[in-house]
């Protein structure tokens, strides 16, 4: 039997979480990406071998595409949407948390929490970095012009994600995408 949980995080509440976002940003600025990086695998491999709740293991999962589009050499992401998502890995790099992540079940529910609202606020750089894995893998290659070599096929959908990636989120964070609501943003 399964039960459905559904709660609303508040303005006060979601500041909990911005103000920690602020902190792992500055820490994200003074440490070395590959700790950060190593730490947040290292926490994706906690949580994949521990005994925790499938809704925080289908979340955590999603972490494994922030570090992914981080050590990427081919993706190149530039240094403001780098730094980003190395806040963002920051915060989960660091075991200080709310809850405890030994606590049964509960654990690492703040990262879970934490977690939707980082994919939200990364929504268009993982987007991006996931059609171009499917561009490298050739997934979506069929248009491919025949006068461009691998690379250069590449660095130009690559260019071109970047900008989509960019554009999308000027229109999000300007609010012409329709949006009446007023949209949090952790960075």
């Amino acid at each position: 039997m399964a039960l459905r949980v559904t709660f609303d995080l508040e303005e006060r509440d979601l500041r909990y979480f911005k103000d920690n976002m602020k902190r792992a940003r500055s820490v994200a600025n003074t440490a070395d990406a590959q700790k950060i990086l190593a730490r947040a695998e290292a926490m994706v491999d906690d949580v994949k071998n521990s005994n925790v709740p499938a809704f925080v293991l289908e979340r955590v999962e999603k972490l494994n595409h922030l570090i992914d589009m981080v050590r990427d050499e081919e993706w190149a992401l530039a240094s403001p949407e780098r730094r980003n998502v190395l806040a963002a890995l920051a915060y989960f790099a660091d075991p200080e948390d709310i809850i405890p992540d030994a606590v049964p079940v509960i654990g690492y529910i703040d990262d879970a929490i934490m977690i939707e609202l980082v994919v939200r606020e990364l929504k268009h750089e993982i987007e991006a970095f996931v059609d171009f894995e499917k561009y490298r893998s050739g997934e979506k290659a069929r248009h491919r012009n025949e006068n461009l070599s691998r690379d250069e096929y590449l660095e130009m959908k690559r260019r071109e994600l970047h900008s989509r990636m960019r554009r999308r989120r000027k229109i999000t964070r300007s609010g012409a995408s329709g949006s009446t609501r007023t949209r949090f943003r952790l960075f």
